[in-house]
């Protein structure tokens, strides 16, 4: 079930642990964070405490883990406590390290998930900002076949397919139904390796953290049992062997399928960058840190588009207008050619909104771009003009004895074209109240969902002659 609002810790906690890459003792405090804070880390060990926010316009590596970076500052290997944080529904925490790296404790969300539930879960009065999925939203890399595919969902439900091209592993299916099952069935999954690429990856410093206790080490060749030996000998262990299934007895496997359990894991993680909670299917092939943080950015731009939509005023063309076509003669003086609103949608003290249908029989486009008509620029800026007018003259109660006459016209952009067939809205709201017939307006023209046009305009009223 979708919570509705927002959620942070109730008290602050930490722990400490070995960072898995770098090899560091590192203790991370997790606080109480307001509405809309999100995820954000901080090195006290740095000079000036910089913070580091999880969005995924800050990942600088994802070779070994999702590594992002803010203010001249890293924090490494982010994925498991981010995918905790998610799992649990929490949406805001301040996350303060005293080193680079989270700690990687037994491979897993799941100590993660303890912490939190010990310190205590808070709903906050703020609303979650969900990222509804509108359309469905595919990803696809060439070069190595990885897949993702996002489809509209009323819930978050991910599927995952991990193939190695392992005889060990072999092709492994994943799925969480409902975020409130990622306790249960997910956060326990270990992360995991191959043997023939541990020796090389502990000897050349890139795993200086490692520890056959936090990760699950599938053997695909034959291995003698000195080697074995020398490999237990190597990170600190009596003895090691095989077991029937393939992996080194080191830890318990949690289920046959957990590998793939691990990598959905991981995509959680990784798609916390996002920045918000999500309600979408997500279905991935072959799921990887590089290839999750791509796709976590797709969907990024498709929440701002989201976004963008939202912010939109939604015009009815189909409403009964506050003024038509008449109304509008009475206060304007402008006539045929030159009246360029047909009707007013909506007015108020502060603000109007007003409408002009553009049509092919427009007599500029005999003369503006005959090939290709698009509506002047300077016509778009005198109908939004029209439109301010009307609001300036609704002031006094005998606008037919005045006259609208702009002073400044500024902050002027144009954005998309303007054709026949087109419906322009003006969208006009006061910057200051209106003083001895002097109003400063911010206007914005749209088609459909876009913004064609924008401009501030001063104007004042006087009476005619």
């Amino acid at each position: 079930m979708a919570l509705t609002k927002q959620r942070t810790l109730k008290q602050e906690t930490h722990i400490s642990g070995i960072g898995l890459h770098t090899g560091k003792q590192i203790t991370i405090k997790f606080k109480p964070a307001l509405a809309n804070f999100g995820f954000r880390f901080v090195r006290t060990d740095l000079e000036e405490n910089p913070t580091i926010k999880a969005d995924a316009n800050n990942v600088v590596d994802t070779s070994r883990g999702t590594t992002i970076e803010q203010n001249g500052a890293r924090v490494y290997t982010v994925e498991h406590v981010l995918a905790a944080l998610v799992g649990l529904q929490i949406d805001n925490v301040l996350m303060e390290l005293d080193g680079p790296e989270i700690p990687i404790l037994d491979g897993s969300s799941k100590q993660f998930i303890q912490l939190f539930e010990e310190a205590g879960i808070e709903e906050l009065e703020a609303p979650k900002n969900y990222f509804e999925l509108q359309e469905t939203i595919s990803y696809k890399n060439e070069k190595t076949g990885n897949e993702f595919i996002a489809i509209p969902s009323d819930t978050f439900r991910l599927s995952v397919m991990v193939d190695y091209g392992s005889e060990v592993l072999g092709m492994q299916y994943a799925e969480l139904k409902n975020i409130e099952d990622f306790k249960a069935e997910i956060a326990g999954a270990k992360t995991f390796a191959f043997l023939h690429e541990l020796e090389f990856l502990f000897k050349n410093g890139l795993i200086k953290g490692g520890d056959l206790n936090n990760a699950l080490v599938f053997v695909e060749k034959p291995v003698s049992q000195d080697e074995l030996d020398r490999m237990a000998t190597l990170f600190g262990k009596p003895r090691i062997s095989i077991t029937e299934k393939g992996f080194l007895n080191n830890v318990e496997l949690l289920a046959n399928n957990e590998p793939a359990r691990h990598k959905l894991l991981d995509l959680i993680g990784d798609l916390a960058l996002i920045g918000q909670p999500i309600k979408a299917h997500i279905i991935a092939k072959k799921p990887g840190h590089f290839n999750n943080v791509e796709f976590a950015k797709l969907l990024k731009k498709a929440s701002a588009r989201n976004q963008k939509r939202k912010e939109l005023p939604q015009f009815d063309a189909q409403s009964v207008p506050v003024l038509d076509i008449n109304a509008i003669m009475k206060l304007l003086p402008h006539r045929p050619p030159f009246l360029l609103v047909d009707r007013v949608l909506h007015i108020s003290d502060s603000q109007i909104i007003g409408s002009k249908n553009v049509t092919m029989n427009e007599s500029f486009f005999v003369g503006h771009f005959p090939e290709e008509p698009v509506m002047p620029g300077v016509l778009q800026i005198e109908a939004m003009a029209q439109t301010g007018g009307i609001l300036v003259l609704t002031t006094v109660p005998d606008p037919e004895n005045y006259l609208t006459y702009f002073m400044k016209i500024d902050q002027v952009k144009f954005r998309n074209k303007v054709v026949p067939g087109d419906t322009l809205f003006f969208k006009l709201d006061l910057l200051s109240p209106i003083r001895r017939g002097i109003c400063h307006m911010k206007g914005i023209a749209y088609v459909g969902n876009k913004i064609v046009m924008e401009a501030e305009m001063m104007a004042q009223i006087s009476k005619k002659n």
